[in-house]
């Protein structure tokens, strides 16, 4: 339970230091910071640790181990040296540490403005256009796979998004 503990107060810390470090806000609602599992804390950089926790309040039934589980099969969390990651992009077009193609991310950013930024090789902006775009595509409507479907057109890609969202969970 400690180690729980001080997982939390680590995250609320990098929350809040994030913030107040890039004046990035996180809406007017209160993310709701919980505690992390071992295999979180270990692998999740706690930069993008706070920003997944930070947006996990985009919409009802939004997990925030869900959006940092696509963090991860994306990129490894922006570690990934291949291209695309920081800076061009892929051969499949997509750019970024959660690797949208830039029409798909444009799209979500008109969506939704007030919280997704204009760069998609930034995390905050990035992982924020993640959850609204989980968001629109089921999750709020409790359609967990079909949202992630809706990410990547892959049955093994749901598969393995729902596999290490239950890791960090």
């Amino acid at each position: 339970m400690s180690r729980l503990l001080g997982t939390s107060i680590l995250v609320v810390g990098a929350l809040a230091a994030y913030g107040l470090a890039t004046d990035q806000g996180f809406g007017t609602d209160t993310a709701v910071v919980t505690p992390v599992s071992t295999a979180a804390a270990g692998d999740i950089p706690p930069d993008y640790l706070a920003l997944y926790q930070g947006v996990g309040a985009t919409c009802s039934n939004l997990d925030w181990a869900l959006v940092a589980a696509v963090g991860k099969v994306e990129t490894d969390h922006g570690r990934s040296p291949l291209p695309g990651v920081h800076s061009g992009a892929n051969s499949a077009g997509a750019a970024g540490p959660m690797q949208f193609l830039p029409a798909t991310f444009a799209g979500v950013r008109d969506r939704h403005p007030d919280t997704v930024g204009p760069d998609q090789y930034n995390p905050a902006d990035a992982i924020a256009a993640t959850a609204h775009m989980l968001c629109d595509n089921g999750v709020a409507d409790g359609r967990v796979n079909d949202a992630v479907w809706s990410y990547n057109h892959s049955d093994a890609y749901v598969t393995q998004v729902l596999t290490q969202a239950e890791a960090y969970r």
